[in-house]
């Protein structure tokens, strides 16, 4: 591998503060560090980025736009990285997912369910985690806390997928402090569905930038950060 430039030093160096901040909220709650694990939003960021710290052991890297994640999949396929695709997933781009990811954090809809088992290799079975729309806001993506339970359900009963638990956005505050009860939420709608469902469901998969703390003190074992480890993020191309 080629050495490393001045940007990609500072990367690495974001990195290892973002890992650190993360295992103190961790010791902070009286958990293990190694629960709450970093993954890192690449979307838009270009793969030697990624390979960047790939190099430092990161290994998850989360991608909102299944193009852009399959294109970056090709380039970096000779290094080990689990990647998790954490956007909305539409139905017409099911057959590029399905499979594709180590994790699909955004099933949020039967019909997604239904679109995504269809081009599931036989071979695999697709790791997920619904998406709850702890805010009950209507410009968000995300099942109803209400209606959770009946779409795990169905879920479940899937011999292609494998529920690994949940994930939210909560409303955004800018503040840990007031989005913390949205993740006690989601905690709470996990434990519920462990005991309806008789499942592990070990992940949930929340917590950002600004809320991160908060998250891992109510159980959060996947936290997705992207600016504070790879820096401003670029405008999307049209």
């Amino acid at each position: 591998m080629t050495a490393m430039d001045d940007s990609e030093k500072a990367l690495v160096e974001r990195l290892h503060v973002v890992r650190d901040r993360i295992a103190h909220a961790a010791r902070s709650a009286g958990r293990d560090p190694q629960e709450a694990r970093l993954v890192a939003v690449s979307k838009l960021q270009p793969a030697r980025a990624i390979a960047a710290l790939a190099t430092a052991g990161q290994c998850d890297f989360g991608e909102s736009y299944v193009q852009e994640a399959c294109a970056k999949q090709a380039e970096l396929s000779h290094l080990a990285l689990r990647w998790h695709c954490i956007g909305h997933v539409q139905t017409n781009k099911a057959k590029n997912a399905a499979g594709r990811f180590q994790y699909i954090h955004s099933l949020d809809s039967l019909k997604l369910a239904q679109a995504l088992r269809r081009h599931i290799p036989i071979s695999r079975r697709q790791q997920a985690l619904i998406q709850v729309n702890v805010g009950d806001e209507s410009q968000k993506t995300g099942v109803r806390a209400e209606e959770l339970p009946v779409l795990a359900e169905h879920i479940a009963r899937m011999p292609e997928f494998e529920l690994a638990g949940l994930m939210c956005l909560p409303p955004f505050f800018d503040n840990g402090a007031r989005a913390r009860p949205y993740f006690a939420l989601l905690r709470e709608l996990c434990e519920r569905l462990r005991i309806r469902l008789g499942l592990a469901l070990p992940e949930l998969s929340m917590g950002m930038s600004g809320d991160f703390a908060e998250a891992v003190a109510e159980g959060a074992t996947l936290v997705r950060i992207g600016t504070d480890v790879f820096g401003p993020r670029p405008s999307r191309r049209p």
